[in-house]
């Protein structure tokens, strides 16, 4: 019997469908000689500071910097009591060490993602009774029925895994010795009041930093007014166009008389075509899409969006099996693909009404293996989804299109370029034109792409024209713009490298070689952080520093954690153990080493408060009496609950309630008070699922057969 450990149950369920077991027991399925069992992502988390020492339950300066000398794991805490065990993944891992445990199990397969957390979340688990059984890795780009079947039988042993262990657990253990001594240190030193937190971390300041330096550029822009000479001029067939005066290259002039002067002498002089230059050009297709890209295009796209709403659901469309692996920082697939590419391309190409135009080929632009880091590019699977939410169709409808892209006919146009002569003496006074005009369409098809034409008359070298009138333009220059979500992946994943085309091999070595901050898995849970803590905000589609972030990067004597290059190195050597190009210990003595610098940095520096916590709480609004013990009830962040939770009381209603979401209605304050104080509320305009519009009474009741409550209602008539 093989015992299979998936990193969430939807996995499992991928796994058991493609074996064909459907004998389900409590937490795992057996059938077929396998039994597969799944976590829920981690089970285990990391010690706290207190629990190596009982000192460290109390912030003091003297105590810092503490870094433990082994690593030890618990089950991973109840989010809503960080004292207590998650009790869900408490007993998963009991389940999961009892089956380990069983005679009738010879072997474990690790059924994780197949990168540094993935690798984490299987070997934390099975190591933490030292299992003697042997263990294999199952590394699997997709979860089609083909792949699973496909996978199993390719195993690989998980001591071939342990350079992706090593570099998995260095990441964990150099992100808690910073964020726990740094975050500590910077909290006694810098705040004022207790109940929060300063937070530094290793990726999160140079990322705060990026978006610094780009308000601050802004905010010291000074503009300048330049200026343009246009002039107009009309064919012998009466047709007019326009050129900009261009001296040496330059089209920009800053004193606004000299272009006076210059239109004044060319009044009533004649002009000719001195050059005309027409070229047609290809327009190859943008790249697959890596998960940076994918945010970057999502969020640029659609109003609304974050790069964690788009990493969440395409990880969603990933475990349904219609997708490829989503946290990739490759843009090519590699080169054994070709088959199975072609196969999912005949599966998805009869969605399009113009399915004639695309056509498999073997590219070096779409297959090669040197532009390929441990996973290809994001791509769609033979399996088409039957129905999506809107969201997961938003997502899967880029991805699809960016892949069909690659296999239509390059887009070309063709460019003209002008020159208008005016002479005037021994002085040419030139006049550029530009023209564009789309000829074949391609690739951008796929995503209705318009082109804009813009049209120069049928004209001929020499041939003389008239000059109608000339106009000088006033221009500003403009700030730069403030970071997006987009263009601040992109800085983040070439570590702040300026690189205009996308086809750069220093770009991709660069990225692919682990030099950036962050990884495709962490960068969006990275801007969702800085948000979340204050650091910055969001304005529209821009982000920008808040009071405190500026603040914090004033402050922090720790310069090293906001330079992007310090950090890049740190992470490339995270991908260098990965490689086993670097021993693990040699890059944990030097995190070790740093950290403790910074807090001596921090402990000497001198007293400054940038951030000020109000100590009095905030009384509370009781909405009504608790069902269940009397106490009040009052509003939280994501539900409306019992005030006395901390001495057991679960009582609670969802803001996000999943039954009352599923008839288009959200839990507000003014129905729980209500229902608090009638034992039941009417609610008018539900919804059913054909659409319908009802009133209904709705009631909250303990269940029988449990702790929990549920929803009872009564139509009205």
């Amino acid at each position: 019997m093989k015992l299979i450990i998936a990193e969430k149950p939807s996995v499992a369920k991928n796994i058991a469908d493609a074996l064909k077991i459907k004998n389900k027991q409590d937490g795992y399925l057996e059938g077929n000689g396998y039994i597969i069992t799944w976590a829920f992502g981690h089970l285990l988390q990391l010690y706290d500071a207190k629990d190596y020492d009982t000192k460290m339950s109390k912030w003091k300066m003297e105590n810092f910097p503490f870094i433990p000398e082994y690593f030890h794991y618990k089950v991973k805490s109840d989010p809503k009591n960080r004292e207590k065990a998650d009790m869900g993944a408490k007993k998963q891992l009991k389940t999961i060490l009892s089956l380990m445990k069983r005679s009738d199990v010879d072997s474990i397969i690790s059924a994780c993602d197949y990168d540094r957390e993935g690798q984490v979340i299987g070997d934390s688990i099975i190591y933490y009774q030292k299992s003697k059984k042997a263990v294999y890795r199952l590394l699997l780009n997709e979860w089609t029925p083909e792949e699973v079947l496909r996978g199993l039988k390719d195993l690989k042993s998980n001591e071939e895994m342990s350079s992706l262990q090593h570099a998995g657990f260095s990441r964990q253990w150099a992100d808690w010795v910073i964020g726990i001594n740094l975050t500590s240190a910077a909290t006694l030193k810098f705040q004022q009041g207790a109940g929060k937190a300063l937070n530094i971390g290793r990726v999160l300041m140079p990322t705060l930093k990026i978006i610094y330096d780009r308000d601050k550029e802004i905010q010291n822009f000074k503009p300048e007014t330049y200026y343009k000479l246009n002039g107009r001029f009309k064919t012998k067939t009466e047709q007019l166009y326009e050129g900009t005066l261009s001296v040496k290259g330059e089209e920009k002039f800053k004193e606004k008389h000299i272009l006076e002067a210059i239109s004044e002498q060319l009044s009533g002089q004649e002009a000719f075509i001195k050059e005309k230059k027409v070229e047609r050009k290809k327009e190859f297709p943008p790249y697959l899409f890596n998960l940076s890209n994918l945010q970057g295009y999502i969020t640029n796209k659609y109003k609304g969006w974050t790069s964690d709403k788009v990493l969440k659901t395409a990880q969603s469309l990933y475990e349904k099996k219609f997708i490829t692996y989503p946290r990739t920082s490759s843009n090519a697939l590699e080169e054994s693909l070709v088959e199975k590419t072609a196969k999912v391309l005949a599966a998805v190409k009869e969605e399009y009404p113009f399915k004639d135009e695309i056509k498999f080929m073997k590219s070096k632009r779409i297959f090669n293996n040197a532009k390929v880091e441990s996973h290809s590019a994001i791509i769609p699977t033979y399996l088409k989804p039957k129905s999506l939410t809107r969201d997961e169709e938003i997502v899967y409808t880029a991805i699809r299109n960016r892949f069909v892209m690659q296999f239509m006919p390059v887009a070309e146009h063709e460019e003209t370029r002008l020159i208008t002569e005016v002479p005037l003496g021994e002085q040419k006074h030139q006049f550029i034109s530009k023209g564009r005009v789309q000829l074949i369409e391609g690739w951008k098809k796929a995503e209705k792409i318009k082109s804009k034409d813009n049209l120069l008359p049928m004209v001929q070298l020499n041939e003389n024209v008239q000059p109608v009138n000339y106009e000088i333009k006033d221009h500003i220059t403009k700030p730069p713009k403030p970071h997006t979500e987009m263009t601040l992946l992109k800085v983040m994943e070439t570590c702040g490298k300026a690189y205009k085309d996308e086809d750069n091999e220093e770009l991709m070595g660069s990225i692919l070689s682990g030099f950036s901050i962050g990884t495709p898995a962490t960068r969006a849970e990275t801007i969702r952080k800085l948000k979340e803590v204050g650091y910055i905000k969001a304005e529209n589609k821009n982000l920008v520093c808040t009071e405190l972030g500026v603040k914090l990067v004033e402050t922090l004597p720790v310069k090293e954690l906001f330079d992007l290059e310090f950090t890049g190195k740190l992470e490339k050597t995270l991908s260098d153990i990965e490689k086993k190009k670097v021993k693990r210990e040699e890059f944990l003595h030097l995190v070790f080493r740093f950290t403790a610098e910074s807090v001596e940095r921090i402990k000497s520096f001198e007293k400054v408060i940038i951030s000020e916590v109000q100590s009095a709480q905030k009384k509370m609004e009781s909405l009504g009496k608790c069902p269940l013990c009397g106490k009040a009830i009052i509003e939280g962040k994501k539900g409306y609950g019992c005030s006395g939770w901390k001495s057991g009381c679960k009582y609670v209603i969802w803001k996000n309630d999943k039954f009352l979401a599923s008839m288009q209605k959200k839990v507000t304050k003014t129905m729980v008070k209500n229902l608090l104080k009638n034992h039941s509320v009417t609610v008018k305009g539900l919804k059913s699922k054909k659409g319908n519009t009802f009133d209904a009474k709705l009631r909250y009741e303990k269940n029988t057969d449990n702790e929990y409550f549920s929803w009872k209602m009564d139509f009205l008539k």
